[in-house]
Order: structure tokens, then C-alpha cells, then sequence
């Protein structure tokens, strides 16, 4: 019985998480996907707010700026650091022993 129940879950774990199937990417896709949502409710929210004084106006605008998707950078001029002349740690001289 022990064996008829191992052969039948892996099955369906088989079944379920199939090799050649690239998790990371959907993963990656689903979080950007949350959050865009999330924030574009919170910036609705946000503008539902109805404000006259100058400090909420300011508060609005500030939380819209933070809400703001940012462009990421593009890549480095220097993709990796250069490399020391110098080995550190130092190495101990002769007489040190």
C-alpha cells in the first residue's frame, strides 16, 4: 500500500511541476504583475482623497511621486570591478616565521 500511495503522488507532482517548464520567469512575472496592481490601488485611493490645505495637497503629490514606477538603469560602463594589484590579506614576511 506504502508503494501504490509513493507512485501515485509522485505522478501527480510529475504531472503538475513538468521538466522543461521554466517556474522562475512565471514567478518573476506574477510579483511585477502584484505589484503594479497594488500600487496603481493605492494611487486610486490616494486621489480619492479630497484635500484644501496645502500640506495634503504636498502629501498627495509626494506619495504619487513615490508610487511611480522608476526606469531601471541600463547596464554599467564597467560590468565587473578591477581587480586589486595588492593581495589582501598581505602575506606574512619571511621572518614572521
Amino acid at each position: 500500500m506504502f508503494l501504490l500511495r509513493s507512485v501515485f503522488w509522485l505522478t501527480l507532482a510529475f504531472l503538475v511541476i513538468r521538466p522543461g517548464v521554466d517556474v522562475g520567469d512565471a514567478a518573476a512575472n506574477f510579483s511585477s504583475e502584484a505589484m503594479a496592481r497594488g500600487s496603481q490601488f493605492v494611487a486610486a485611493q490616494i486621489d480619492a482623497i479630497e484635500c484644501n490645505e496645502i500640506q495634503c495637497l504636498g502629501g498627495k503629490a509626494m506619495a504619487a511621486a513615490a508610487l511611480q514606477s522608476t526606469q531601471l538603469a541600463g547596464t554599467p560602463m564597467h560590468s565587473s570591478p578591477a581587480l586589486n594589484a595588492v593581495p589582501m590579506p598581505r602575506p606574512r614576511p619571511d621572518r614572521a616565521g
